[in-house]
C-alpha cells in the first residue's frame, strides 16, 4: 500500500510508502493519504497522528511528476467542482492540503531524507517537525516552471525567517537537517534510527495531557498569527473560560492535589 498506518494506543502513525520512487505521491496515493488524515480527525480516540515515510532516502519529494501530467479539463472548470471530481480532473493538490481538513489535534512530522515541494508542504502543516541529520527541505518547483501550491510560501515564511525562505523560495534550493535546526524549520535533529521512536515519544507526551487544552492549544496557534496582541489575548482569556469547568481541569487539579497521574476523558 503507497499509504500505511498503524495505531499505537492514541498514537496514529501515517507512513508513505514508495520509496522506489522517493516516496513521491501520485493522485491515488494523495487521495488515500488524505483519507487517511480524515479517519485520524474523526476518531476521537486517536489524540496526535506521526505522519513519516519507508525508506533512508526521501520523507516525500512532492507529487510524482511523471503521472500528474495537466489533463485535458481545464483549471477552472476543476476549481469549481467539488473535491472528489477536481481532484480526478487535476487539481490534486487539494488532496495532500492539510489545513483543509481542519484537524484539530496534533501533527508531527518526522522526517528523514529529502522532504521537497508537496513534502515539505506536508511537514510545514504539521505542529511540530523533527528530521534525521540526513533530512533535507526545499520547494523546487520554479525549476519545473511552477509554484508550491499547498501553502509552501505562506508557510515557509511564517516558519523561518524572511530572508532565508525567499532564498529557498525563489532559488528551489534545499537546506540540510543542520541549517533548518539553526533557522527554526524544525525543533530536533536526531539519529534516522531514532527519528520514530523520538517522535512516538513526544506524541505519547502530548496525548498524556488534557485532549481538550490541546485542542484549544492548536486552535490558539492557528487563529492568532493575523491578530493583535490584544485579541489574541481576549481569545486566550475565551477559551480558558470554556475549559474552566470542564471535568478534566477539575481531574488535573485534584491529581494534583493527590499526586498521581490525571485521568482525562476529554470533557
Amino acid at each position: 500500500m503507497a499509504i500505511e498506518t498503524e495505531r499505537k494506543g492514541r498514537i496514529f502513525v501515517i507512513r508513505i510508502n514508495r520509496p522506489d520512487a522517493l516516496n513521491a505521491l501520485d493522485v491515488e496515493s494523495m487521495r488515500t493519504f488524505n483519507e487517511r488524515l480524515r479517519e485520524f480527525r474523526d476518531d476521537p480516540d486517536l489524540l496526535v497522528a506521526v505522519i513519516t515515510a519507508n525508506g533512508e532516502r526521501a520523507f516525500c519529494t512532492g507529487a510524482d511528476l511523471k503521472k500528474t501530467l495537466p489533463p485535458e479539463t481545464s483549471f477552472v472548470e476543476a476549481y469549481f467542482h467539488p473535491y472528489e471530481r477536481s481532484v480526478d480532473e487535476g487539481l490534486y493538490v487539494r488532496a495532500i492540503t492539510i489545513s483543509d481538513l481542519r484537524i484539530n489535534k496534533p501533527l508531527i512530522a518526522a522526517v528523514n531524507g529529502h522532504a521537497l515541494g508537496g513534502g515539505a508542504e506536508i511537514a510545514l502543516d504539521c505542529d511540530l517537525r523533527i528530521a534525521s541529520e540526513n533530512a533535507t527541505f526545499g520547494l523546487p518547483e520554479p525549476r519545473w516552471a511552477s509554484v508550491p501550491a499547498v501553502g509552501g510560501v505562506s508557510k515557509l515564511l511564517r516558519a523561518v525567517p524572511r530572508a532565508v525562505a525567499m532564498q529557498m523560495i525563489l532559488t528551489g534550493d534545499r537546506i540540510d537537517a543542520t541549517e533548518a535546526h539553526r533557522v527554526g524549520l524544525v525543533s530536533e535533529v536526531v539519529s534516522a534510527d531514532r527519528l520514530l521512536d523520538r517522535a512516538l515519544e513526544l506524541a505519547n507526551r502530548i496525548a498524556a495531557n488534557g485532549p481538550l487544552a490541546i485542542k484549544s492549544l492548536k486552535t490558539l496557534a492557528a487563529r492568532t498569527d493575523d491578530l493583535s496582541l490584544t485579541k489574541s489575548v481576549e481569545l486566550e482569556q475565551l477559551l480558558w473560560g470554556l475549559l474552566r469547568d470542564t471535568e478534566d481541569r477539575v481531574e488535573g487539579r485534584i491529581a494534583f492535589a493527590e499526586r498521581r497521574a490525571p485521568e482525562y476523558r476529554g470533557r
